[in-house]
């Protein structure tokens, strides 16, 4: 690694990590650059280990000499700032002291990440980061082998989602479906059993479902829920038991308590 001692937060090579709370900024600048940032130690460890590749790093004096042994045979910049330079910089107190712009990977195709998959989590619509990062947190913890995202989901890679699930996206296939409209007949086709989630009075309790074999989960948006053409196309429309009254769960705890529900008994 090259330590730069940086003291102005206007210093222009500190640029990816300007205004990270902004998120339409960053969508623009991310994209602009294919990078996204990983935040935190434990993080930012997942990342190199899964092959990711910095562009640069900035950290506090602490969190130098913390993660020296994963940062030393990195050759970019790592940018040493204190932790007021820090959230001068980001917009907030970066309290994990660690900070890294990655470079991000072209999306792999639909086909390719379901390959070697039996356990899918299929995302529709979930637009908040922190849903995304804890969905993805509780599959992978589950026995997820990949995930499906409709056009509108929010960036698995945004920072806020990268944190929630702990970097656990690094270690989940996962790619967008262009043609959203196929998602659930393509799945259907690739030997899938699609279970869609649904608070529906006349769905199946969850625990009452019990597919074998290539089983992918489907849940909707925070607000609305699944749309009514995917709950349509699904093999099977499946709902949590409720009780004192809630009507639904958070779409992270839903998808949670479905993957322990269906794939616990699932032998594969």
């Amino acid at each position: 690694m090259r330590v730069v001692p940086v003291t102005d937060p206007e210093d222009p090579r500190l640029a990816d990590y300007r205004d990270l709370r902004d998120v339409a900024l960053r969508r623009l600048l991310e994209a602009e650059h294919g990078l996204f940032i990983a935040e935190g130690a434990t993080v930012l460890r997942r990342a190199l280990t899964a092959g990711y590749e910095p562009r640069s790093v900035l950290l506090t004096q602490a969190w130098l000499e913390d993660l020296a042994d994963l940062l030393e045979p990195v050759d970019v910049p790592c940018f040493l700032a204190d932790e007021r330079l820090t959230a001068q910089v980001a917009g907030f107190h970066v309290h994990r002291g660690a900070l890294a712009a990655m470079h991000r990977r072209p999306l792999p195709r639909v086909r390719e990440v379901l390959a070697t998959a039996d356990r899918v989590i299929v995302l529709e619509d979930v637009v908040e980061p922190t849903n995304v990062g804890a969905v993805v947190r509780s599959a992978v913890a589950l026995g997820a082998q990949a995930a499906l995202l409709s056009p509108r989901c929010a960036d698995p890679l945004y920072r806020r989602a990268v944190k929630v699930s702990m970097g656990t996206v690094f270690s989940l296939p996962w790619t967008r479906v262009d043609s959203w409209v196929d998602a659930v007949p393509a799945l259907r086709a690739a030997g899938f059993t699609t279970v869609a989630l649904t608070p529906a009075a006349d769905a199946v309790d969850i625990t009452d479902v019990r597919p074998v074999g290539r089983v992918a989960l489907v849940v909707g948006s925070e607000g609305p829920g699944l749309s009514h053409r995917w709950q349509q196309q699904a093999d099977v429309r499946a709902r949590i038991p409720m009780a004192g009254g809630v009507d639904s769960l958070n779409v992270a705890a839903a998808a949670a308590v479905a993957a322990y529900a269906v794939w616990s008994h699932d032998p594969g």
